[in-house]
């Protein structure tokens, strides 16, 4: 089964809603989510863990970061449950997946800019 990174569909409808906006859409999304991996690394608490969890669940899901919003979804139920043995792997993978996604969305923010560029905008 071939993983969804970031689902075309919702990165589309963006762009159309958000208009001159979507370069900043993305460059805050990109900002937030890396104090939020931050934020995952330094938990102490299964609190912590579990708010940042959610945030970025609803964070990557809004921007069509599919398979990044699935994994925030299992370590915020984790959290909730306190069932804390791997966790550190499943943040890993989270890491590792937002690293993947942010090359994604760079590229889109590039290719934004350029069409913007050339558009005269």
């Amino acid at each position: 089964m071939s993983e969804i990174h970031m689902d075309e569909q919702v990165i589309s409808s963006l762009r159309e809603v958000m208009e001159e906006g979507f370069a900043d859409l993305l460059d805050t999304f990109l900002s937030d989510s890396e104090e939020r991996i931050d934020q995952l690394h330094n938990a102490q608490e299964a609190r912590d863990l579990t708010l940042v969890a959610h945030s970025f669940k609803g964070s990557s899901s809004n921007m069509g970061a599919t398979r990044l919003a699935l994994l925030c979804g299992q370590l915020e139920e984790r959290a909730q449950k306190k069932q804390l043995a791997d966790i550190k792997e499943l943040v890993i993978e989270i890491n590792d997946e937002y690293q993947m996604v942010r090359q994604l969305y760079r590229a889109e923010r590039q290719r934004v800019s350029v069409s913007s560029y050339l558009s005269g905008n």
